[in-house]
């Protein structure tokens, strides 16, 4: 992600647009000779000479774009006067930005399939695992750990498919000039807008873009509502990885879980016994960072002024790759997370445990009322009044928690085997077969280029 929004990746992007745009004009009839451009192609990789000069000519200029046709046409001076012909320094950066945004979301959708295998591993490893739920934050039925890492993996889907769309439809803007009505461009072919027509396409055939849909009416930049559509979901994907790993950092304080800690790492340098989630903290930091560059995005595309202003420019060089660094941290440390997560299974059993005596109750409210026909309303408040003091006895007594003992007194439950009532597989539903589910259902995040890119990144192959 670094390498994508570099200053070289930026720079040379432009070099490759002046070089296809030369070659298209070129073959358009135009007075671009195929010497002039064979001399831009052979400069499309900038020397740290060419950076020195480029930085020169803008400290004179004033002027990013024009500093870089100065640098390029030092470096190949018989193309000097052809370079930008034309054009707008929005032809050049609209079309080199959403080349950069296209691929920047290809990674985080490539990142992000990442992230749903490994928690989908997760999911296929733990499925049967009874855990406590939490509702409001409070203990409620049971689910199991696996079915857990399936909803995180689920969430993800759902970002997934977005990023995946707007990946794929990002329009491009095309040769439209200073105020987008493509007037130097009519004027440099004779006044036939077919041809004009002809060079835009062959420029972004060029550049690799053909298929992409251009579009018709712009102002001087691309729409700025597109990058609230980006940063929007990338926001999006944000709100999911802070929420994962959110409920990691909760379910290590109940000792269910760490993430991967190392034999050396130190966890606090005053208490030695500490193991804390750093990992998840700095994800849970960045993706609220990512969260807050929203409303940037919005600022902009309601403040252009008619054809354009910029005041956009400032912000968008931050918060675009500012928003996508940052959330590619985030899915490399929960990617790290997820790949080496512990599940402590003693404590996930031991934390059921002392809770089952309440979670058994809805269902022996149930069976009593319809097995052995006893009003429901009076069961309901006798097991309600028991729970109450037995709870009371825990949180403010510090007592084992004693409710099977105080229901098997209570003579509206005579009859009833409690004792069989606490397997905690009988209370956790179809958890089990939904992360299954999850599992066999979704194999898009594992095709044989995301299995290929992968390999690539460094990771391993997928594993469910």
């Amino acid at each position: 992600m670094q390498t994508i929004w570099s200053e070289r990746r930026k720079f040379e992007s432009w070099r490759r647009f002046w070089a296809a745009l030369a070659q298209a004009q070129h073959e358009a009839g135009l007075p671009v000779s195929a010497a002039q451009v064979s001399a831009l192609r052979a400069h499309a990789t900038l020397t740290e000479d060419d950076f020195r000069a480029a930085q020169a000519h803008e400290r004179r200029l004033r002027h990013d774009v024009m500093a870089h046709v100065h640098a390029l046409g030092d470096a190949a001076p018989e193309a000097r006067g052809i370079i930008h012909l034309g054009a707008t320094s929005q032809d050049v950066n609209c079309t080199c930005e959403a080349m950069q945004l296209i691929e920047a979301l290809d990674l985080v959708c490539l990142k992000t399939a990442r992230l749903i295998d490994a928690w989908a591993h997760v999911a296929g490893k733990w499925k049967d695992l009874p855990c406590l739920g939490f509702t409001h934050y409070q203990v409620a039925q049971p689910t199991t750990m696996g079915k857990r890492a399936a909803v995180w993996g689920t969430d993800l889907l759902l970002c997934l498919s977005r990023l995946e769309h707007t990946r794929d439809s990002f329009p491009l803007r095309g040769l439209k000039g200073a105020t987008g009505t493509q007037a130097s461009f009519l004027g440099l072919l004779g006044g036939d807008a077919a041809k004009v027509a002809t060079l835009e396409a062959r420029v972004l055939d060029l550049l690799d873009l053909s298929g992409r849909r251009v579009l018709e009416c712009t102002g001087q930049t691309y729409p700025r509502v597109l990058d609230t559509f980006v940063v929007g979901d990338l926001a999006s994907l944000a709100s999911v990885l802070h929420k994962i790993a959110g409920d990691i950092r909760l379910l290590a304080n109940h000792k269910e879980v760490d993430e991967p800690f190392e034999d050396s790492q130190i966890g606090s340098s005053a208490m030695p016994y500490k193991r804390n989630p750093m990992r998840c903290e700095r994800a849970t930091g960045l993706a609220r960072f990512v969260m807050t560059l929203v409303g940037a995005t919005l600022d902009t595309a309601a403040t252009q002024w008619l054809e354009r202003t910029l005041d956009d420019s400032a912000t968008r060089r931050l918060v675009l790759p500012e928003a996508f660094l940052a959330l590619d941290g985030v899915l490399d440390l929960l990617h790290d997370v997820a790949s080496g997560l512990v599940v402590h299974e003693g404590a996930v059993r031991r934390n059921l445990e002392v809770e089952m005596p309440f979670l058994v109750t809805e269902s022996l409210m149930l069976k009593v009322a319809s097995e052995l026909g006893r009003d429901r309303q009076e069961v309901h408040e006798a097991i309600r009044r028991h729970a109450q003091l037995a709870a009371r006895a825990v949180k403010q007594e510090g007592k084992p928690n004693d409710l099977l003992e105080r229901l098997s007194a209570e003579p509206l439950l005579q009859g009833v085997e409690l004792k069989g009532l606490l397997d905690p597989a009988l209370y956790t539903g179809l958890a089990a077969q939904q992360a299954q589910r999850f599992i066999d259902r979704h194999p898009e995040w594992r095709t044989p280029r995301a299995v290929a890119a992968w390999a690539a990144l460094g990771s391993s192959a997928p594993r469910v």
